[in-house]
């Protein structure tokens, strides 16, 4: 299964210029735990949650004096829209990421991140279960 079969087609995104306070209000309002940083509709960075906690709250800075550039992890780590799923998962243990841009001839075109994945494992346990609920003898 592709990538983009899985991964998030609505990307939150805003510029490197965007203040703390402005990415999280997007994570905020679109319900999501990273923004991607993108110049000319590629990725170029990711703020996390986690990154407005540790780099900006908890060192007393004024998230509307914080640029998202200021605090974005830089060149962040992309997969093609047709990456294997399988091929994905290997990706991220490798470099240790839970989130990760989708690029279609390097243009930010989707998100896939831990989560999406779990909720596919998940689904396909399901199914799992119930082919072996229909082979089992009744008790």
């Amino acid at each position: 299964m592709p990538v983009e079969e899985l991964a998030r087609t609505d990307p939150i995104a805003a510029t490197r210029q965007a203040s703390i306070t402005q990415v999280a209000a997007l994570m905020r309002d679109e319900d999501v735990g990273s923004v991607v940083i993108v110049e000319d509709d590629e990725p170029v960075g990711i703020v996390t949650d986690r990154d407005v906690t540790v780099k900006v709250t908890a060192e007393g800075n004024d998230p509307t004096d914080v640029t998202a550039e200021e605090v974005m992890t830089p060149d962040p780590v992309v997969v093609d829209s047709d990456t294997g799923v399988m091929e994905l998962t290997h990706f991220m243990a490798d470099n240790a990421v839970r989130r990760v841009p989708v690029v279609d001839d390097g243009k930010l075109d989707g998100i896939i991140t831990l989560d999406d994945l779990d909720q596919l494992l998940s689904d396909e346990r399901q199914n799992l279960a119930k082919v072996v609920e229909a082979e089992s003898p009744p008790y």
